[in-house]
């Protein structure tokens, strides 16, 4: 018969001693627990808080009757170990309510002292009476009494890890107003920047004030003033402080054991403990859960990990051992999933920032995908970013946000992980489908082609991080997808073709073969069609940008974020109320002429189902659209405003976005006024290159924006409108003289200041096309292909000795009124 020791019954120390029993009836088991409860559900104290969980029982796993008796324990609560004689093998015990102490031998002892919340030394926070860390149970009844009696209107959550977040979003939804503080630049550490985005707009949605970069320098008023690093001052009622936890080392230190350099307990792969000075191994006596140092599943290095599944894992491996068994606990992988509102977290292995600490050489990849079938009502998104070896396809990690079923799709890579499978295997994963579960291709599945075909180097992969300083020194970026979705938002200096032309249009690429192509689309299925058509067609450097323009975008968006009111689910009602009184609609008798049910379809799906159902009907109608996309209420805003259309009302009843959009303008007293203000016309008297290029770049941004454009060729200005072969006319001499004299189309213009005779725009020129800035010849075919209206001016044609049959395709012939006309409508005139 064995005497084992067990120090701490929460978790590990719980499910250490529930196998020994299982593994021995002869065993003496005696569990010391400091605290009065053991086996209690640390991750489910926000929930309680929040009046999820209903019932504070439920919280408790195991009472401490319940298990003496179904497993024969000597169960101690409020008792700590203070002391443990290595040599003679015994510990010190106290009762920390009557302070008598004795000593208790062993033949083995389980350390499993847990960890402790991080109380920062903030001045002024001893005299605060509203702030409270949350940990165990004593600290959930302190938290859940003050807002149950005192109903606070404002809470302060400090830290945005685990414990903040579910905080946060519990207090949110008790009618709570909160503000989270972070000293990072995101919230959830385990995620990469760009995917922790994702939770930041979330929050924000949420109605959470969020703010990063900063915390708390000083605490007045008892706690209701509180005073940041930054400046800035905030009035709250609560301060809930969730900042991170530490190891509970005391007992291990005081006795000798080995601690690491961030004071966890240094353990084997048996679990046992070290000497400190020596390294030596003692054989009897084993630490587990959040209190040691483990091995990081993913390179060995050396690592510390607070989260359930070690500590219930480390615990049944010790009673393993001290019972005979050859085992060995080969690390942590730190998987780990939240619940952030509708939202879904969760995360296996290393992120980036961890490889790039650990100088790991690794690639990327990001994925979006629905959670199932996207005909099946109710499709979410799931971005999945996947991280591994280009060496030999290991995969290092995975984080995945998004609906339901995220967290399933990091159990699989995480298993992946376990079964040393690598990227070019999970293709060939046989996951289970049906419609309302999955695609017949998984996200995990669609994850594996992509890192696949980067590890075989089919294609290679830019991040939304590199990008812009690619295009900001002249790399080429093309945007594959529709016009509506480039005009809705783009990468600054992107040139569009949409995927299907592209095949047609590949003479609109204006760089050599061997010059690097960026692909971008929406989410990066596209741009790889478009990826393999350019290289099917010589181009020899052609990229895709990972997670597309959803993953740009929303990375992007980082200072948007801070301190700004909800987007949607708060600020919304006020948004609609506005509209109503700004355009006399009552929303409770509308009545849509049409209703598209767009749910399941992902960006940019629910847009274009807009922009066809708005083609259907006549100006006045009003549609609806259903939309599970998270991002569509932001984007149809932008869309009305960019096409001149009226938002009525965004609503969002469980995971469905509903929007009620009005064709046109319904404060507009007339068609005509209605497009007042939105016309732009140019009067292009210039004759030269530079300022005949800057009239068509302002022509085809006012046509992008929606306005009906003229340019008004006049004098000198008509030679942008000629053909540039020359055409055989029979003219007076006069005339013949000044069409010689004159430069014949766009290609012979020169530039106004520093031609040289014409060396001047040669220059220029070829610096344009290093930079890859489209030729004048280009911006005007563009620009009439993005309906620009060009009018050569009759009178000036007359004078100038300029006949119709050398001016180019597709143009009108005015005289001065039509102008006139224009720029009666025209919010702006200009004169180049």
């Amino acid at each position: 018969m064995k005497k084992i020791l067990i120090v701490g019954g929460v978790a590990g120390g719980a499910t250490a001693a529930a196998r020994l029993r299982r593994l021995s009836e002869e065993d003496q088991i005696i569990l010391f627990e400091r605290d009065e409860y053991i086996s209690f559900a640390n991750c489910g104290l926000p929930y309680y808080i929040g009046n999820v969980i209903k019932e504070r029982g439920k919280l408790l796993v195991q009472t401490i009757p319940g298990m003496k008796k179904r497993f024969n324990l000597d169960i101690r609560n409020f008792s700590e170990v203070i002391k443990i004689d290595k040599e003679n093998k015994s510990v010190m015990v106290k009762n920390v309510k009557t302070n008598e102490t004795y000593e208790e031998s062993y033949d083995r002892l389980i350390l499993s002292p847990g960890a402790n919340a991080i109380n920062l030394p903030i001045p002024g926070i001893e005299e605060a009476e509203n702030v409270f860390t949350l940990r165990n149970i004593p600290d959930t009844d302190k938290i859940k009494s003050f807002v149950d009696d005192l109903a606070p209107k404002h809470t302060v959550v400090v830290g945005g890890g685990f414990i903040g977040i579910e905080m946060a979003e519990n207090l949110v939804e008790r009618g709570v107003s909160v503000t989270l503080i972070d000293l990072a630049n995101q919230v959830m550490a385990p995620l990469d920047f760009e995917m922790a985005q994702i939770v930041h707009e979330r929050l924000v949605n949420h109605g959470v004030n969020l703010i990063l970069e900063d915390a708390i320098d000083e605490i007045k008023d008892k706690g209701r003033t509180l005073i940041l690093k930054s400046g800035k001052t905030l009035h709250t009622d609560l301060v809930v402080m969730g900042i991170g936890v530490k190891p509970e080392n005391e007992l291990a230190k005081s006795s000798g054991l080995k601690i690491g350099k961030r004071g966890h307990i240094v353990t084997t792969k048996q679990l046992q403990v070290m000497v400190e000075k020596t390294d030596e191994v003692i054989s009897d006596i084993y630490a587990i859960g959040d209190a040691i140092e483990v091995y990081d599943y993913i390179d060995q290095s050396k690592t510390a990990i607070a989260l359930a599944w070690p500590a219930n894992r480390q615990g049944r491996l010790v009673a393993d051992h001290i019972n005979g068994f050859d085992i060995e606990y080969t690390g942590s992988l730190g998987t780990a999933v939240a619940k952030i509102f509708d939202l879904t977290v969760a995360t296996t292995g290393n992120n980036e920032k961890q490889l790039k600490r650990k100088q790991l050489d690794y690639k990327t990849v990001i994925v979006h995908r629905g959670n199932h079938a996207g005909y099946y009502p109710g499709a979410e998104n799931i971005a999945i970013k996947l991280l591994f070896d280009p060496k030999n396809g290991k995969i290092l990690g995975a984080q995945a946000v998004g609906g339901e079923g995220t967290e399933k799709r990091i159990d699989v890579i995480a298993t992946a992980i376990k079964g040393k499978l690598s990227v070019n295997d999970l293709p060939d994963l046989e996951l289970s489908y049906a419609p309302p579960f999955s695609s017949a291709k998984d996200p995990v599945n669609i994850a594996g082609y992509v890192a696949s075909n980067v590890y075989s180097h089919v294609y290679d992969m830019v991040t939304y991080d590199e990008i812009d300083e690619i295009v900001k020194n002249g790399g080429y970026l093309l945007d594959v997808r529709t016009e509506v979705e480039f005009n809705l938002g783009h990468i600054e200096g992107a040139v569009n073709i949409p995927v299907d032309d592209l095949r047609n249009q590949l003479d609109k690429i204006t760089v050599s073969k061997e010059t690097p192509i960026y692909v971008n689309c929406q989410v990066g299925l596209r741009a790889y069609i478009g990826v393999r058509i350019l290289q099917e067609n010589g181009f020899k450097n052609v990229y895709n940008l990972s997670g597309g323009y959803k993953t740009y975008s929303t990375a992007t968006r980082v200072h948007k974020l801070n301190n700004q009111k909800p987007h949607v689910d708060k600020d919304i009602d006020t948004q609609n109320l506005e509209n109503q009184k700004n355009n006399q609609i009552d929303v409770n008798t509308i009545n849509p002429k049409l209703s598209i049910d767009a749910c399941g379809l992902q960006c940019p799906g629910p847009i274009m189902q807009t922009y066809k159902a708005m083609e259907q009907v006549n100006a006045g109608d009003v549609i609806r659209i259903q939309s599970t996309d998270s991002g569509y209420a932001r984007d149809i805003e932008k869309w009305c405003e960019k096409t001149g259309n009226t938002l009525i009302k965004v609503d969002k009843e469980n995971k469905t976005y509903q929007a009620y959009i009005q064709k046109g303008c319904s404060t507009c007293a007339t068609p005509q006024s209605q497009t007042s203000n939105e016309n732009t016309t140019i009067v292009l008297f210039s004759g030269e290159m530079d300022k005949a290029m800057a009239s068509m770049i302002i022509a085809q941004g006012s046509a992008a924006m929606g306005k009906n454009v003229t340019v008004f060729c006049t004098f000198w200005g008509l030679n942008l409108l000629r053909k540039d072969q020359k055409i055989k006319l029979k003219k007076p001499f006069i005339e013949k003289m000044f069409s010689k004299m004159m430069p014949r189309g766009p290609k012979a213009m020169g530039i106004s200041k520093m031609n040289f005779g014409g060396l001047g725009a040669k220059m220029m020129k070829r610096v344009m096309r290093k930079k890859n800035v489209d030729s004048l010849e280009d911006l005007i075919k563009s620009a009439q292909e993005a309906g620009v209206n060009f009018i050569a001016c009759n009178m000036s044609m007359d004078v100038m000795g300029i006949r119709k049959e050398e001016l180019i395709d597709g143009i009108d012939y005015a005289g001065v009124a039509t102008y006139l006309a224009e720029s009666d409508t025209a919010g702006v005139t200009l004169f180049i």
